[in-house]
C-alpha cells in the first residue's frame, strides 16, 4: 500500500506546485474542490469501510468459504456476479467490501466477478440508463454484457489456481 501512497502523493504536490508556478491562483482552486470532495465523500468512506470491517467480523469463515471461497467454483462465481450487478453505490462502497471480503477468503474469481458485474451491469444505475439513452439501447448493452462477469470470474479462478497459485 505504501508505494501508492507515495505515487498519489508525489502527483498531488507535483500538480500543487504546477498549479502554483503557472499563477492565478489555480493551486488554491484545485485545493479548495479538493476540500469540497473530501467533505462530500468522507462520510461514504467511512461507512463503507465499517461495512467492510463487519462483514469480516460477522461472516463465519465456513460461511464465507462454502459460498463464495475459492473452492465454491461456478456458483461462488455467479453469486458474486449477482451480487455485484446489485451492489449499490460507486468504488468508495464496492472496493472496500470487496477487500474485506477477500480477507475473509472469499475467492478471487468470485470478487472479479463481483467487481465485473458491478461495473457492467449496475442496477441501480439502470432508471437512469434507461431515461437518457432509451429502453433499446440499455437492452442491447445488457444482452451484449451479460455473459462477462461470469466469464471474467471463471478466468480469474483459473488464473488464481493454476497459473498463480501463490495467491490463495
Amino acid at each position: 500500500m505504501i508505494i501508492p501512497i507515495l505515487v498519489m502523493g508525489f502527483l498531488a504536490v507535483f500538480l500543487v506546485v504546477l498549479g502554483y508556478l503557472g499563477g492565478q491562483d489555480a493551486h488554491r482552486t484545485g485545493l479548495n474542490a479538493a476540500f469540497r470532495m473530501t467533505v462530500q465523500v468522507l462520510p461514504l468512506l467511512f461507512f463503507a469501510f465499517v461495512v467492510a470491517g463487519m462483514v469480516q467480523a460477522l461472516l463465519p469463515w465456513e460461511f464465507l468459504n462454502r459460498w463464495v471461497g475459492a473452492g465454491s467454483g461456478l456458483r461462488g462465481i455467479l453469486i458474486g456476479t449477482v451480487a455485484g450487478g446489485l451492489a449499490p453505490g460507486g468504488p468508495y462502497v464496492s472496493l472496500p467490501i470487496v477487500a474485506g471480503l477477500l480477507k475473509s477468503g472469499a475467492g478471487v474469481g468470485t470478487m472479479v466477478a463481483f467487481l465485473t458485474g458491478w461495473s457492467l451491469w449496475a442496477i441501480s444505475r439502470l432508471p437512469m440508463e434507461i431515461g437518457l439513452l432509451g429502453w433499446k439501447f440499455t437492452l442491447i448493452r445488457i444482452a451484449s454484457t451479460c455473459f462477462f462477469p461470469p466469464l471474467a470470474g471463471l478466468i480469474a479462478h483459473w488464473i488464481a489456481n493454476k497459473v498463480m497459485p501463490f495467491m490463495r
